[in-house]
């Protein structure tokens, strides 16, 4: 379990995370923003495209190691394809 702070939310969420490679965040062109980062090493865990309905997080949302930490991705998911929708 590793924490996690949402810099749109502002919140520290747990998540489940394992991975051997990360985003640099200075490598991250215009236009793309970090949204998460890892507490525990500082490194990118979430970037999303600023002025498109695009988002990726470094960790398993569906995976809950908290009482559904990261449930707010999947409705953040569903909101964008509803407003694409129409």
């Amino acid at each position: 379990n590793h924490p996690v702070k949402d810099y749109t939310t502002n919140k520290v969420e747990i998540v489940s995370m394992n991975h051997g490679f990360a985003v640099d965040r200075d490598s991250l062109p215009d236009g793309v923003v970090e949204t998460h980062v890892s507490l525990f090493d500082g490194s990118n865990a979430g970037i999303a495209l600023k002025d498109k309905p695009v988002f990726s997080v470094q960790h398993h949302p569906e995976a809950s190691p908290g009482p559904q930490d990261s449930h707010y991705l999947f409705k953040r998911f569903v909101d964008y394809m509803e407003k694409a929708k129409g």
